[in-house]
């Protein structure tokens, strides 16, 4: 520890800190632009001067390390004048906008000229101007004259998130910030650029000149798309959703969010919404009240009970879903003799679990890691939060080894981080590759292989990769999404849990969406003889609720669930958008994640619950009220909850207010040995895009016309032709 004087006050740091981090560490504000605690020291701006004993000029706080000893001074005359003497130069080209600026409000640079500005400008020549730049529709550089060039973008794209798409051109007055011979700007993190712009230079396309950050309410909650369960600031006005912004959680998603968790906000307030329920009479969609909608669900449900059994009944159940709406859709079939729920929509392999399968780690260990092996994941694009942190880790050193295939390494999807190994196949191979990278561990350790598993012959590939696992301390082995939906992940898990075993690492899944791991707790899966998604789609039942979700798009039989559905008696949706109308009879409308109360478990267990932040749109209503509401009408027990908090403490029991993560008891990626005769892989698994993992990303217009989603949109071959293009650009 090094101990200096800081305006008269005793501060201890590290050794290889800066004055910058002992003013932190103080409590002391030094005015700012080009420092940020996430990214490295550029030193550019200026205006962190302070004043050092001994010094002979002043010196940036950001860039200058701490000594023993070390004197030194942030307000006096010298460092004040100094600072003030940066800031008229930053405003020497500033254009005076700042009533029309969406940044008004919230700008640093409007800030800080309060505090170090000159009541007038001295310079009298004409101010810079610095054409306009389109660079996609989420981020808007349509006033780069107000740049100052902090070059807090460029460094957060190579940094962050791994991908150097802007840069500065030319010297002096002349410097802009561009892109590469007019590119756009696609990295899925590209949204918190323009949180770190200190000015508004960078501002949101979806936003701009809708509000001002005054009239904006700001209210707390948690983002419904993947597992990583980023913590959010949703701006209301007006009872609508107008802004997301990241909530600051070094836990989980630091200072980050990714742009769906960003831009999706906008499918809130399309015209898609379903306002009303809705019943289809003679193959004409009529909008109906509350009482007559479930009453028609009430009473088909006991129909078909009569005349089919409770076994004929099931519920597909959108993993996006909160606890309480998964726990309330359960206990519905089961009060109905009906085991046939499921939120695994896009498995192959439903094999049994005694435990809930998670991450295995906490989402803030991935930082620090020093070896990884990801299996069957496009990491950057499925979680890119989590593809962030192994980025960090990589950078500080830490092998990160793949198994995938082309498809999720191709050029336009790399993950933007080393790989120290990789192991490419097809889905259908990597049950053999996985075992290759066994062998080789064994021959490396002479552990006997897991029984049943001949030793394949070993590439130099598969050597270096099992020598990589075995050093290093701090290890993990992820599943990704494809693994997890792979027709032989009970396969895939068995035998990355003894890779697990072998080199001391942890094994767990990225788990696909915000509460994965809070359906399995809320039992929205079938035991005994209840039927699986698989088989409910296939056309086996006479009457299918849809909690919030559309099998076409969220499930592994894509366009054929369609016809599987057309088997039912009766189809019932509820969701927040007008979905299923082809194959549906009655249309709930429920409350998106903004609209009620409610809890999601991220991938590492952390328990998150969440209050609405606007009112329910129309006559939409919570789904667990429509759900509890439904069971009363069936005259079912156990549905008396008078809040969301009464259903989530019957999943948690009573020290629900207290408890942050599921019990470490009920957390394990167990399996059961190699079944080597198990179903083999029909295509592909069945892997969301980026923007098409929910009805909330895919109604999200901004995220629909970024280059992700038009990949997504294309054929394999168009999509390959775009990607190639794009490289030899």
């Amino acid at each position: 520890m090094v101990e200096i004087q800081l305006d008269g006050q005793t501060v201890e740091v590290p050794a290889g800190s800066t004055v910058m981090h002992a003013a932190e560490k103080a409590g002391t504000y030094i005015p700012h632009f080009c420092y940020h605690k996430k990214l490295s020291i550029a030193a550019n701006c200026r205006m962190c001067l302070v004043d050092i004993e001994k010094a002979p000029k002043p010196m940036p706080a950001c860039a200058t390390p701490v000594t023993q000893g070390m004197v030194v001074f942030t307000k006096t005359e010298k460092a004040i004048k100094a600072q003030q003497g940066v800031m008229e130069f930053l405003l020497i080209n500033h254009p005076l906008d700042c009533p029309i600026c969406d940044q008004g409000g919230e700008c640093q640079l409007q800030d800080l000229a309060v505090g170090y500005g000159g009541s007038g400008s001295r310079y009298e020549e004409e101010k810079r101007v610095v054409f306009h730049k389109d660079v996609g529709p989420l981020v808007s550089m349509e006033e780069m004259s107000r740049c100052i060039h902090c070059t807090r973008c460029i460094r957060f794209g190579q940094e962050v998130a791994g991908v150097m798409e802007l840069g500065m051109s030319h010297r002096g007055e002349h410097a802009e910030i561009e892109t590469f011979v007019g590119m756009s700007v696609d990295s899925e993190l590209s949204g918190n650029m323009i949180d770190i712009c200190p000015v508004g230079a960078l501002t949101s396309k979806p936003f701009r000149y809708s509000a001002r950050t005054w009239e904006l309410s700001r209210r707390k909650s948690v983002s419904p798309h993947d597992s990583t369960g980023s913590n959010l600031i949703v701006q209301v006005k007006n009872n609508k959703v107008m802004r997301v912004l990241p909530l600051e959680n070094e836990d989980i998603n630091e200072c980050w969010i990714a742009d769906r968790d960003r831009f999706s906000y906008e499918a809130l307030n399309t015209n898609e919404r379903l306002t009303s329920p809705m019943i289809k009479q003679g193959g004409q969609w009529e909008t109906v009240d509350w009482q007559t909608a479930l009453e028609y669900v009430a009473n088909g449900l006991k129909l078909i009970k009569a005349d089919h059994g409770a076994e004929s009944i099931g519920t597909l159940a959108s993993p996006h879903s909160t606890v309480e709406e998964l726990y309330l859709a359960g206990a519905l079939m089961r009060g109905l003799g009906s085991e046939n729920i499921d939120h695994r929509l896009r498995n192959a392999d439903f094999t049994a679990s005694d435990s809930v399968r998670w991450l295995g780690t906490s989402i803030a260990s991935l930082t620090n890691l020093q070896r990884v092996l990801v299996v069957g994941s496009n990491l950057r694009k499925d979680h890119p939060l989590f593809a962030q942190r192994i980025r960090q880790a990589a950078r500080k050193g830490c092998a990160v080894n793949a198994i995938v295939s082309s498809h999720e390494l191709s050029a336009a999807d790399a993950w933007a981080l080393p790989l120290a190994g990789r192991l490419m196949a097809e889905p259908a191979d990597w049950f053999k590759q996985l075992a290759e990278l066994a062998a080789a561990i064994a021959a490396e350790t002479g552990a006997a292989l897991p029984v049943g598993l001949q030793a394949p012959a070993v590439s130099a590939t598969a050597k270096a990769m099992a020598v990589s696992l075995l050093g290093g301390e701090r290890k993990a082995i992820l599943l990704g999404n494809a693994a997890a939906h792979h027709a032989q992940a009970s396969n895939l898990l068995a035998l990355s849990n003894w890779i697990a075993t072998q080199t001391g690492a942890s094994l767990g899944y990225l788990t696909e969406a915000a509460n994965t791991v809070g359906a399995q707790l809320a039992g929205a899966q079938p035991v005994a003889a209840g039927l699986n998604a698989g088989q409910m789609l296939g056309g086996q039942l006479k009457a299918v609720i849809l909690l919030n979700n559309e099998p076409e798009f969220d499930s592994a039989a894509g366009a054929q669930a369609a016809a599987g559905l057309e088997h039912a008696q009766m189809v019932v949706t509820l969701s927040p958008f007008k979905a299923n109308m082809a194959f549906c009879d009655v249309l709930l409308p429920i409350a998106p994640f903004t609209e009620t109360p409610g809890t999601f478990v991220n991938a590492e267990g952390r328990i998150q619950s969440f209050h609405a932040v606007v009112k329910p749109l129309g006559d939409t209503r919570p789904a667990w009220k429509v759900l509890r509401v439904l069971g009363n009408m069936l005259g079912l027990p156990g549905f008396d909850f008078e809040s969301s908090a009464d259903v989530l403490a019957q999943v948690f029991g009573p020290a629900t207010d207290t408890l942050t993560h599921v019990p470490a008891d009920k957390l394990g990626n167990t399996t059961h040995a190699l079944a080597m005769a198990s179903s083999t892989l029909a295509g592909r698994p069945a892997v969301a895009a980026i923007y098409q993992l929910d009805g909330l990303v895919r109604r999200a217009s901004a995220l629909q016309l970024t280059a992700d989603a038009r990949y997504a949109a294309a054929s394999p071959e168009q999509a390959k032709e775009a990607q190639e293009q794009e490289v030899h650009a």
